[in-house]
């Protein structure tokens, strides 16, 4: 890890606008990008192929520290995740895998296990990094902290919109009673609980487009570093 790359730690709940905002702002800065979602996904999803139970005993954590993923730009610049050399990018997107992910993020040993891993995506010239505990955990030392929220009902219409266009179907009334529950899980687990860095910029994208949430980061970002 580099400390001397600077890095913009993007928090917020599921369905603030993180990913997309994220990706927006690394093609603006051509920076590397961090998505810690997709790798508490990937876990999930390898120890349900696996048949590990993130409940029992201590094999959810040495999957955690042998787990193959990566990351990678296939020709139209989306990211690829593999694990153990699949293309899962649409089996991580599935609302099984986000609630599994969920559940597993709540163990401070699988945490500490992957804490490593996400540090060492900060190289030159820059890094934007998307998840929960960007600003609080993993980069607290980052140049900007930026914590997203919006709605419960917004980011429900977000991700039943979204799912609609994988041509996956979504009850709306689930999609926000899961959202209501992943939410009160990740703010009151015990090991690096969902909440703002005390100096990170809080912005509610209810009603906000995406450019518009995109020119704000960036105008605090170049504040910040004189880009």
């Amino acid at each position: 890890m580099s400390r001397d790359a600077p890095v913009v730690a993007v928090d917020g709940p599921g369905g603030s606008g993180k990913g997309t905002v994220c990706r927006a702002l690394q093609r603006a800065t051509g920076w590397h990008l961090l998505d810690s979602g997709a790798i508490y996904r990937a876990l999930a999803f390898a120890a349900r192929r696996r048949g590990v139970d993130p409940q029992r005993g201590d094999g959810i954590v040495q999957l955690a520290r042998d787990l193959d993923v990566s990351f990678e730009p296939d020709s139209d610049g989306q990211i690829r995740v593999t694990v153990d050399g699949d293309d899962v990018t649409l089996e991580l997107r599935e609302e099984r895998t986000g609630n599994l992910a969920s559940q597993v993020a709540v163990i401070p040993a699988v945490r500490e296990a992957l804490l490593d891993r996400q540090r060492a995506f900060r190289a030159a010239p820059g890094l934007v990094a998307d998840g929960r505990d960007m600003g609080t955990v993993v980069f607290p030392d980052a140049e900007l902290k930026v914590f997203l929220t919006a709605s419960a009902e917004e980011r429900a219409l977000r991700r039943h919109k979204q799912l609609k266009e994988q041509g996956v179907d979504g009850n709306l009334a689930d999609l926000l009673r899961e959202i209501n529950e992943r939410d009160e899980r990740d703010s009151t687990r015990a090991t690096a609980p969902l909440k703002p860095a005390s100096d990170a910029e809080v912005i509610d994208t209810t009603g906000l487009t995406v450019e518009q949430v995109v020119g704000k980061v960036m105008t605090l970002l170049e504040n910040r570093l004189s880009l």
